[in-house]
């Protein structure tokens, strides 16, 4: 794991498998343990892994509304350093969204890998994002900090994680490894909606999340954190 005095300065990998020409069933890893920690963090929250049948691998789209654009901006200079993308900054971009309201966002996506495509498998066993079981293994503290950058909203004196996405069954998976991995305590509450459930860290967990969590936090997204 990456300390925090390092974490913003890592050195870019020089694999050849990296370079953007490469056919994706010639990049093949291995991976350093932090991009996989990325990857699990955001796939918790607004990323997403695209399984590119004719490419023969997968890549990982990560996504923020245009408010959120320094810290995607930020995340994808991280990423680049590493080798897994394309190290052009990304731009905001348009869409139309509900009732035709113009949204501003910002997104990139990781090189196509065909190492990639396990990540896709225990994700997306049917095609749809489910928590997989593994996801104590790759739950660090930097994945933490990206998984509430992503999802993350301040409520009261504790923090909502928008788990809407997950079944009940997911969240009470994710409770159980915030609890074993971190001493996190948490609890599941609705979203408000049928089969929609977000998690809530308790107030009295918030001083830990903050001191495990905080060497990995875009300065713009403290404000999830009460700070």
């Amino acid at each position: 794991m990456l300390d925090s005095s390092n974490f913003l300065i890592y050195l870019s990998v020089s694999y050849s498998f990296f370079l953007a020409r490469i056919k994706a069933i010639n990049r093949v890893g291995p991976h350093n343990f932090e991009i996989l920690s990325i990857i699990f963090g955001s796939l918790l929250g607004d990323g997403s892994a695209e399984h590119r049948v004719k490419g023969k691998g997968t890549r990982i789209s990560f996504y923020q509304e245009g408010s959120h654009a320094s810290y995607l901006i930020w995340l994808h200079q991280i990423i680049a350093d590493l080798g897994y993308c394309n190290p052009q900054a990304p731009k905001l971009s348009t869409r139309l969204g509900t009732n035709g309201k113009v949204r501003k966002i910002i997104r990139f996506k990781t090189w196509t890998f065909s190492s990639f495509n396990w990540i896709y498998q225990v994700w997306y066993p049917e095609g749809i994002k489910v928590v997989p079981s593994i996801i104590g293994d790759y739950l660090t503290p930097l994945a933490l900090a990206i998984w509430i950058m992503d999802d993350g909203a301040k409520i009261g004196s504790g923090l909502k994680l928008c788990t809407n996405s997950f079944t009940y069954a997911d969240c009470l998976l994710l409770t159980k490894v915030l609890y074993t991995n971190f001493n996190l305590k948490a609890t599941i509450q609705s979203a408000g909606f049928p089969n929609q459930y977000h998690i809530y860290i308790l107030t009295e967990s918030m001083p830990l999340l903050r001191q495990i969590v905080l060497p990995y936090v875009h300065p713009s997204m403290k404000y999830k954190l009460g700070l």
